[in-house]
């Protein structure tokens, strides 16, 4: 990054370039000229240009000089207010720095502040560019002798702990005033020019009993305005030197001083992100935006950033739905946001709505050509769409723009794996290694990818790589993957014509020898609501707090499309009340299990994609797979059918409404029967009323119900269940959960198997006859019932 005085120079010289009549202002003309040289790839309507105009003379009216237009310091004041990359527009110019002049300020700013002191004025210092900025920077001469005490005590503290080796990050003045104009999401940028204060050595302690001196001194300005000056003068320069923990005690001091401003609070707001407390930094970011909303016009121009920002400490909080609401109107706010349309794109595809994600992504590479990261996220919302061929050349842009694009490099892995070019896929992989060695996922992916190119040996090399570098659970994934690749290639018995392992056979051949042992069609459906159950962790959610939600919530009634009361809400409100719901997950969990809901739950609901769901509906679908005794469940269900409008003050709910409820929950947990039903369910007007017990017989009906909820249930609490010595005789694993005994072959099934329909293909029979053990308890039960029988007809037979 330019440091800021090159920043300023770059500015001069644009504001050069297009003050064609040299008067020290851009006028209309000129500003229009500016506009459109600066985003070549923009076809603007006379129209927009007059209305961006417009914008910038009212915005700005403080530095518009007449007839001469914006003089230099209100462009340069728009670039700090990040309506513009000054990098960016400085290269699309073709304009170079004049180097001596560069020279001469690098040679000012090395001088000691005690001698600047001396030789010129206080606002001629200009310790950072920002002092000197309106609004933004210094305005009382105290303010400035105060800095230039603190630059000093931060020199000397640097000198100390670079001396002692102390210090981590020897790029210590690339790092400046990113609170403004920057994203402030976590980025490669960011973590490479952190600098790592040591706080625990006497230096530090040294350091900080000093600025309590001059904090001090600030407190006993003669006016509130000055002390609120000196504070957050204060603020900006220990931001600025990432000394994040006090710059926040210097904004919070200023936030006491003069609560309405917005200022403080933003600052505040961007110390708390950094030092990862976001939910004070969501706090401080909301204050912020109610001050600058309640404060009229002069604070309007920080609208956008701040939503930006606010967006950013929502995203860290793993409210993404929130944070999409944020970016979209920073992005209304100033269209030619590019950096909220790329968050704004990442955080949709965070919650599955690709084709939006899509959208707003091409939307921001189209105003910033070369932004690496907005190309990576673009390619991978193409491959979540299944268009993998269009994805692989926007990954190629985001690499040759950056060539150490991480996740670039490790997502275009992920896809060549997905398309079966294991080769290209262990190349990537490779080269995330070259630039993170210890980035274990990308070492056990590159051993999988290698397994599926054959080179096997090579495979075990990075498997014990990997190892190495972690023992989390998701290694273990990654070796069952292995183990899956590998059996993929097996034959059966070394036959010439290549059989499989194991033999897939058709669901009529499959028999149950009890009423208690699972269909198999049942079991692959239960196995997918488990699943789904998984990643949306609502089984660790107990029903009962549905209630709560219930009792508690004063929803207001609003009318659907047909007129039907109904107590709906916004996705982002709705996603409030998720996260109450699941506070015990950690944010990037949260974050998935709310794609999760979005994707397979909220689409249904929400069918007219109008960005609002019936929430109690929702609560109704929600309760099969909270936590809770299943009877506890389906009371829950009822009760939130019963909490909506149409059923309210009723102690019964209409027939309609169950029917509804019913053919909801089939179509989104078990889509295969329930999408055609769906389609029937539009028309009922039966406005009978169904009890409590009513309603019970038809959700436990097995074939128009939802009667699959024991199979679900079997499942969750036979999760931990191990059978001994028993392993699937297809797939090799240990068996977890239910076992499933063939009983003329003896061989056994675990459950992912049995509901694919797979048989070891060394037993070929006309029909299999299956039996279900929940536990090896009951397998021996059996097995002595067997003896029994067997001994009683022995006995019969001797006498």
């Amino acid at each position: 990054m330019a440091t800021r005085g090159s920043r300023s120079e770059k500015v001069k010289r644009i504001f050069q370039q297009f003050d064609a009549n040299c008067d020290g202002g851009l006028n209309r003309e000129e500003m229009a000229d500016l506009v459109v040289a600066v985003n070549p790839r923009v076809k603007f309507s006379d129209a927009q240009i007059s209305a961006i105009l417009d914008e910038v003379f009212r915005t700005y009216g403080e530095f518009i000089d007449g007839e001469k237009g914006l003089t230099y310091d209100g462009l340069l004041r728009t670039y700090d207010d990040g309506a513009g990359d000054v990098d960016r527009d400085f290269d699309a110019l073709g304009l170079e720095l004049n180097s001596d002049d560069n020279k001469g300020k690098s040679a000012a700013s090395s001088s000691s502040i005690a001698d600047e002191r001396v030789l010129e004025p206080h606002k001629k210092q200009r310790t950072a560019a920002w002092a000197a900025s309106p609004n933004h920077g210094i305005v009382f001469d105290e303010t400035w002798k105060v800095v230039d005490d603190l630059e000093i005590l931060i020199k000397r503290l640097k000198a100390k702990q670079v001396k002692d080796g102390k210090m981590k990050g020897d790029n210590f003045d690339a790092y400046s005033d990113p609170g403004w104009s920057r994203e402030l999401g976590p980025s490669a940028e960011l973590s490479e020019k952190r600098v790592v204060w040591e706080e625990s050595g006497h230096d530090y302690a040294l350091f900080v009993k000093e600025l309590g001196v001059l904090r001090t001194k600030v407190d006993g300005a003669r006016s509130r305005e000055e002390a609120f000056d000196g504070h957050m003068a204060i603020g900006r320069v220990l931001y600025e030197h990432q000394l994040f923990k006090e710059a926040l005690v210097s904004f919070k001091r200023a936030c006491e001083l003069q609560p309405v401003d917005v200022r403080p609070h933003f600052r505040a707001g961007n110390c708390l992100y950094v030092l990862g407390r976001h939910g004070e930094a969501k706090e401080e970011f909301t204050l912020a935006l109610e001050a600058a909303e309640n404060g009229g016009n002069p604070w309007a121009f920080l609208l956008p950033q701040i939503h930006v920002n606010l967006g950013i400490a929502l995203e860290g909080e793993g409210m993404v739905m929130s944070a999409c609401e944020h970016y979209r109107e920073a992005a209304i706010l100033c269209p030619t946001h590019f950096r909220a349309l790329k968050l704004l794109g990442s955080a949709l595809f965070g919650v599955g709505e690709y084709r939006a994600a899509v959208k707003a992504l091409e939307e921001a590479i189209f105003m910033k050509a070369d932004y690496a990261d907005a190309h990576c996220d673009l390619a991978s919302a193409l491959h979540a769409m299944g268009e993998g061929e269009k994805a692989i050349p926007v990954f190629q842009k985001a690499i040759d723009l950056k060539p150490g694009h991480v996740d670039a490099l490790y997502n275009l892995g992920g896809l060549y794996m997905d398309m079966g070019r294991f080769q290209r896929a262990s190349e990537m992989y490779t080269r995330v290694l070259a630039v993170c060695p210890n980035h274990w996922r990308a070492q056990l992916n590159k051993a999988v990818s290698l397994l599926g190119a054959d080179e096997a040996e090579e495979a075990k090399k990075a498997l014990k790589e990997a190892l190495k570098m972690t023992n989390r659970v998701e290694l273990h994934d990654a070796i069952s993957h292995l183990k899956q690749l590998q059996k993929k290639k097996v034959k059966a018995n070394g036959s010439a014509n290549g059989e499989a392992a194991f033999s897939i056979v058709e669901p009529s051949k499959f028999k149950t020898v009890s009423e208690k042992t699972a269909l198999r069609q049942e079991l692959a459906n239960a196995l997918a609501i488990r699943a789904f159950q998984r990643i949306t962790r609502l089984r660790g959610c107990d029903v009962d707090l549905l209630k709560k939600e219930m009792s508690d919530n004063d929803v207001p009634v609003s009318y659907s499309g047909g007129g039907v009361p109904e107590k709906s809400i916004r996705k982002p409100n709705l996603e409030v009340i998720l996260r109450r719901l699941l506070q015990f997950l950690k944010p990037e969990t949260f974050q998935g299990a709310v794609k999760a809901i979005n994707e397979g739950i909220l689409s249904v609901l929400d069918e007219n994609g109008s960005g609002r769901v019936d929430l109690g509906m929702f609560f109704a679908v929600l309760a099969p797979i909270c936590g809770g005794s299943p009877d506890k469940r389906k009371r829950v269900a009822y009760d939130a059918l019963l909490w909506r409008p149409v059923n309210e003050g009723s102690a019964q709910i209409k027939k309609a409404d169950a029917l509804r409820y019913i053919k909801l929950l089939r179509a989104i947990y078990i889509p295969s029967h329930g999408v055609s039903e769906m389609l029937e369910v539009h028309g009922d007007a039966d406005f009978s009323l169904v009890s409590l017990s009513e309603f019970l017989v038809m959700f436990d009906d097995p074939d128009w119900g939802f009667g699959i909820m024991s199979s679900l249930v079997k499942l969750e609490t036979g999760d931990r269940t191990r059978h001994g010595r028993y392993a699937c005789s297809v797939c090799r694993y240990p068996i977890i959960g239910s076992r499933f005994k063939e009983m003329k072959s003896h061989f056994s099934l675990c459950n992912q198997c049995y509901s694919e329909g797979k048989v070891p293909s060394t037993f070929k029979q006309e029909e299999y006859r299956f039996k279900e053990y929940g536990s090896e308890s009951e397998a021996m039960k059996d097995k002595c019932l067997c003896f029994n029988l067997q001994s009683k007809g022995s006995s019969n037979n001797d006498s």
